[in-house]
């Protein structure tokens, strides 16, 4: 008989990945969460999983073999959990079933830090498979290249996103303790996730739980200039250290390998560069990402790559055919004078690096950002500071604030270094930026939508509205 899976909280990221991989490994899926967006509410329907809108018991009869509990929205007091513990039903978290019955015999590749675990990981999924390795992988997002956030692959490899975030309810430790990765990725580290972790230092005691589970014959890539990380290195690693970075290692450790990988001769607009490889050139990218931090995510895969045998060369070969991320700065809307990006960025740095590398690519072109700060962290108000200063690379930025925001907005477009302004309606926000003035001649404007969740179902909104004025325009 076939095995029954219920995915509590199935709509996130990485439990929605979780259900399309146990779908095929041959099990009968069903999941419930509240309202799903795309990208994920396609792909799960793409699988033929059976989502439920809401809870009910009768979901889980006759009872499922195994119930993989979600860690977003879903405490103590929730009436699905306390169906499942009054009654006994067998449950476990999505990271702890994740290590257990996908990643244990596989050579795993997890990519872990703040910012661009997303974008990394597709590049390495991708270059895996244009080198013919067949690997699995689980993104938390729509990779282009790739058609799916997760599959199971057929090799020995497997690429993880590696979240820091809590693991459930009962199980505090970040998520990726449960990973056992062989090669293993940092690419930053800030504080993040305000409504668990206090500082940066809970941060990091929890990646130095990480680097304990790596082996001495794995490999760690990390950044070469990045306090926050040596200082986790220094806490004690056991396995060979890889830099990504020109700049000197300012306080290396006993486990440094003699790898630098860093980029050199960018194009103008960025989005055409050198890699570097021990002082010798390995190849040219030339690509439509854009940014510094894109760049560095290549290095990070390349080197990943190179560790589980991809040649350098076929790497490079790979990333110049990648087309990034959807929500990664993702168009959905072009005309002959305005672009709208739908762009994930939801922390400061990530914002900054977001429109810093628009504004390279584009030059004078106006850029408008539109920004809705609802992750913990934000919502809290915890980095308010950093808001400030972080859209500077824009003209002018507009702030939604949502109903779970507790803070005043109007804190940070006092002390902006750029033109700003808030709202707390959409239909309002649609209606100011369908009404702004056309942009300077021979110009176009960008905006540069910036939320991690459904931002009140702005991007229909507003392409609706541009669109139908398209038509009008047309008309008369």
């Amino acid at each position: 008989m076939t095995k029954r899976i219920y995915f509590l909280g199935i709509g996130g990221t990485l439990m929605g990945s979780l259900a399309l991989l146990a779908k095929q490994m041959g099990y009968s899926v069903a999941g419930s969460d509240g309202p799903i967006y795309p990208p994920m509410s396609t792909l799960l329907d793409a699988a033929d999983i059976t989502v439920y809108e809401g809870f009910d018991p009768a979901h889980l009869e006759p009872a499922p073999d195994e119930i993989i509990v979600g860690n977003a929205g879903l405490p103590r007091g929730h009436p699905a959990l306390e169906h499942i513990l009054s009654h006994a039903l067998p449950y476990t978290s999505g990271a702890e079933w994740l290590g257990r019955a996908v990643l244990r015999q596989r050579w795993v590749i997890a990519v872990s830090g703040t910012h661009g675990k997303t974008t990394t990981a597709s590049m390495l999924a991708w270059i895996l498979k244009h080198a013919g390795l067949e690997p699995g992988y689980l993104i938390g997002g729509a990779p282009t290249n790739l058609g799916t956030s997760a599959h199971l692959g057929g090799g020995p490899f497997f690429v993880v996103e590696a979240d820091e975030y809590d693991t459930s309810y009962f199980d505090r430790r970040s998520k990726f303790v449960h990973y056992r990765p062989r090669t293993l990725i940092i690419n930053n580290l800030e504080h993040d996730h305000a409504d668990i972790f206090p500082d940066l230092a809970a941060i990091q005691s929890q990646f130095h739980l990480l680097l304990r589970t790596v082996p001495a014959n794995g490999l760690v890539i990390a950044p070469s200039a990045a306090d926050s990380v040596d200082e986790v290195l220094a806490q004690g690693c056991w396995t060979p250290v890889g830099r990504v970075g020109a700049e000197a290692v300012k306080k290396p450790i006993s486990t440094e390998t003699n790898d630098r990988w860093y980029v050199t001769n960018v194009s103008d607009q960025g989005s055409a560069f050198d890699v570097m490889l021990n002082q010798s050139n390995a190849g040219r990218i030339s690509w439509e990402l854009a940014g510094e931090h894109n760049r560095t995510n290549a290095l990070n895969a390349l080197a990943a790559a190179r560790h589980v045998g991809v040649p350098t060369a076929v790497g490079i070969e790979a990333l110049n055919e990648f087309r990034g991320v959807k929500r990664r700065l993702e168009v959905i809307h072009a005309d002959a004078t305005t672009v709208i990006y739908d762009d994930f960025a939801h922390h400061p740095t990530a914002i900054r690096t977001t429109l810093q590398g628009l504004r390279d690519r584009v030059g004078m072109d106006e850029i408008v950002a539109v920004i809705e700060p609802r992750t913990h962290t934000m919502s809290l108000g915890t980095l308010r500071n950093e808001l400030q200063t972080c859209c500077y690379a824009a003209d002018q930025v507009i702030w939604f604030r949502s109903a779970n925001i507790q803070w005043d907005l109007t804190e940070i477009t006092k002390g902006s270094v750029i033109p700003a302004s808030t709202t707390q309606d959409v239909g309002d926000l649609v209606a100011t930026l369908i009404s702004l003035p056309p942009p300077k001649p021979n110009t176009k404007r960008h905006i540069v939508i910036m939320s991690n969740g459904g931002f009140g179902g702005i991007y229909t909104l507003l392409t609706d509205a541009f669109n139908a004025a398209g038509r009008q325009s047309e008309q008369t």
